[in-house]
């Protein structure tokens, strides 16, 4: 068995726990939190599960990575910390740790990452022997690996486009919703995910992965976006009411553009009421789905919807995405130390979790 350290719980960690304890070649040994509040509890209750793990969360760090675990899914956001998240990890992995996560977006396609991303990830890995392997969590099986596969399936392919559909209303992470993508702020609010250059930081990276796989090169990456107000004022469930002319959805695109033309091309549409912007693309269900469409002969469309924790479609992504990371785990830990990326990391079949007990 695998000692693996599950760090966060939030949306991403609690599918963590969840992965970890059902993964035969795995053992949950520590779960790390931030959270005063959650410091003592058992991870079994802090992943939702209907029975207690015998593992007490706790908030030291230095002294869980001073035991040397194997692995560590570091689940904590990056989103608006990526300097602390980028400590985080490369502590872990200078603890000799094989370290999974969404949290670091420019690292998805390290070999073209900044500097001050990449060298301290290799240092870390020169020091103390661990890997990493970053992959999104929106998720990122949906923006390299299933596209790359459909569209070996065609005869010709003219575009691969990635989408992402989902209403928020359901996504328990309210900084992000409201002020990152900014839903419920004035149309003059410029949301942090908007900003130029932005996407591009953080879909980029699957984009030029994709370009190298299909062996073509990349003019250009451009972005686009559209934006919606809502008509009405509407309340959530999980982060209470948004206004009338308030933001309630967006559209934008990162597109590899290929000898002039968008060819390759992550797309989201994101709602936080079905009412907002109806004409655009929609899941099938109204809450939340991925699709990706190889435009060509044959024209190929699949769409992908998954949930967890009851019938929420952001938990089922989210868990998808932890459990593509949590799968890698025992290959990276054969694997030679490194930094790894969704192309060099091979999908891992389900061996052994076959008819098991659900966690």
């Amino acid at each position: 068995m695998i000692p693996t350290v599950v760090w966060g719980t939030g949306n991403v960690g609690r599918a963590a726990i969840r992965a970890v304890e059902a993964h035969p070649a795995l053992e949950l040994v520590h779960v790390i939190v931030h959270n005063p509040a959650k410091v003592g509890r058992d991870a079994g209750e802090l992943a939702g599960l209907d029975r207690l793990l015998g593992v007490a969360a706790t908030d030291d760090a230095e002294a869980v990575l001073a035991a040397r675990p194997a692995a560590v899914v570091y689940a904590a956001s990056g989103d608006v910390r990526p300097d602390d998240a980028l400590a985080d990890i490369t502590r872990a992995v200078a603890a000799g740790a094989v370290v999974v996560s969404p949290a670091l977006y420019p690292l998805y396609d390290h070999r073209n990452a900044p500097p001050e991303f990449r060298d301290p990830v290799l240092a870390a890995v020169a020091e103390g022997g661990g890997s990493l392997f970053a992959s999104g969590v929106d998720p990122g099986w949906g923006n390299d690996v299933l596209p790359l596969l459909l569209s070996g399936l065609g005869t010709t392919v003219d575009v691969i486009r990635c989408q992402e559909i989902f209403d928020y209303s359901t996504y328990d992470q309210p900084d992000s919703v409201r002020y990152l993508v900014g839903m419920g702020q004035p149309m003059d609010f410029e949301p942090m995910m908007l900003m130029p250059s932005v996407p591009t930081m953080v879909w980029g990276g699957q984009i030029r992965m994709m370009a190298r796989a299909l062996g073509v090169e990349l003019d250009e990456i451009r972005e686009t976006s559209q934006r919606r107000a809502l008509d009405t004022t509407v309340t959530t469930r999980t982060m209470g009411e948004f206004e009338a002319g308030t933001q309630g959805a967006i559209r934008f695109e990162v597109q590899g553009i290929v000898e002039g033309e968008a060819r390759i091309v992550i797309e989201h549409v994101t709602r936080i009421h079905p009412s907002c912007a109806p004409d655009w693309p929609t899941p099938p269900d109204g809450a939340g789905a991925h699709r990706v469409v190889i435009e060509g002969r044959p024209r190929i469309e699949v769409t992908v919807e998954a949930t967890d924790e009851g019938e929420n479609r952001s938990a089922g992504g989210n868990a998808t995405a932890v459990g593509r990371l949590v799968g890698a785990i025992d290959w990276l830990v054969a694997a030679e130390p490194g930094l790894y990326d969704a192309l060099d990391v091979p999908l891992r079949p389900a061996v052994g979790k076959l008819g098991r007990k659900q966690p």
